[in-house]
């Protein structure tokens, strides 16, 4: 592509077209030179610069058939859940396309989606490139956010005696993808439309918890995102921190859906606990800060729930039911290897 955008490029060729077509509009920051440029500027005024990468495949993080709206947003908000968690506020990105084909119907929803969610985040695109590819499509963002300098909250820094809080809801999205797959969620919610599209949702479109970037800035010790799964990257993170924690099941926050699906027996808290693409955030607050932070949570909109206590201890972390017996989870989280 052209401009901030790599690739190899000739006078009026087909990948100029398509950038200045549907992500050109889309360049307003003015370091991204309106991607007539090989490189862009990003000012960081002294800040530290937060950088991460994520990328998305078809038929492992998006279905064939997902709409291509859904698709872009998922791309950037699974980035923008990782600057949200180490205290980030979100200021630009860059974007990598693997497509088999250019097509209209898919490029046009696609950039629109990717468009109104870097004007609803603040995160601008500042270039990329396109590539065709003949296997699965695949969409690469590496997404950069901007704290005061030293501040970044990092996974190590968990302190015994810290609580375990989650945002939002957990093993929902899981549970969508049962759905789209027509697995047993499906069947069990045939008859609940609302219900289903409610967990595709959650599956197709995180939503990253941006608003309280600031909060888990001023008041965590620890934080990252729950993306693997809540049970393997609360893990990851006790081993960075080297500390453990025992968790209280019946405290970890469930969605009205999936509390009843667990309920009936048709899904079990492992499945739950385990499963991928929540994109919520996973943070450990000292006793002392956790009015303030449940204060600020509040003001900014975002549930939060406190799950556990972090403990000293090599141990993985310890999930316990509601009369004290200890869960044993065979699988932690998703893993591609």
């Amino acid at each position: 592509m052209t401009a901030a955008w790599s690739g190899e490029r000739n006078m009026a060729s087909g990948e100029d077209s398509l950038i200045a077509r549907y992500f050109g509009p889309l360049a307003t920051a003015a370091g991204a030179f309106g991607l007539t440029d090989d490189a862009a500027i990003l000012s960081t005024s002294g800040n530290d610069l937060v950088v991460t990468t994520d990328a998305i495949v078809e038929g492992v993080h998006f279905l064939a058939d997902d709409p291509p709206d859904t698709i872009a947003r998922k791309a950037l908000r699974v980035n923008l859940s990782d600057l949200a968690a180490k205290g980030a506020t979100p200021s630009g990105f860059v974007l990598t396309l693997a497509l088999r084909e250019a097509s209209d119907a898919w490029l046009a929803p696609f950039a629109t989606a990717l468009g109104e969610d870097a004007q609803l985040f603040g995160c601008a695109l500042l270039g990329g490139d396109t590539v065709s590819t003949p296997g699965p499509t695949m969409i690469s963002i590496t997404a950069f956010g901007l704290v005061p300098a030293g501040r970044m909250v990092r996974r190590r820094g968990a302190q015994p005696g810290d609580r375990v809080m989650v945002t939002g809801s957990i093993g929902d999205a899981a549970l969508g993808l049962d759905v789209l797959k027509a697995g047993p969620v499906a069947a069990a919610l045939a008859g609940d439309a609302a219900a289903r599209a409610m967990l595709i949702q959650r599956y197709r479109v995180p939503q990253p918890r941006v608003a309280l970037a600031s909060a888990i800035r001023d008041l965590a010790s620890a934080a990252m995102d729950v993306s693997d799964g809540l049970a393997g990257d609360l893990a990851k993170l006790c081993a960075v921190s080297q500390v453990s924690a025992v968790i209280d099941v019946p405290g970890i926050p469930l969605s009205a859906v999936a509390a009843g699906l667990l309920g009936q027996g048709v899904i079990g808290i492992k499945a739950v606990v385990a499963g991928g693409d929540d994109y919520e955030v996973l943070c450990a607050i000292p006793e002392a800060r956790l009015e303030a932070f449940t204060d600020a949570a509040a003001r900014a909109g975002v549930p939060v729930s406190s799950i556990g206590t972090v403990i000293a201890g090599a141990a993985p972390p310890r999930f316990l039911d509601a009369q004290g017996g200890e869960i044993s989870l065979s699988r932690l989280s998703y893993s591609h290897f």
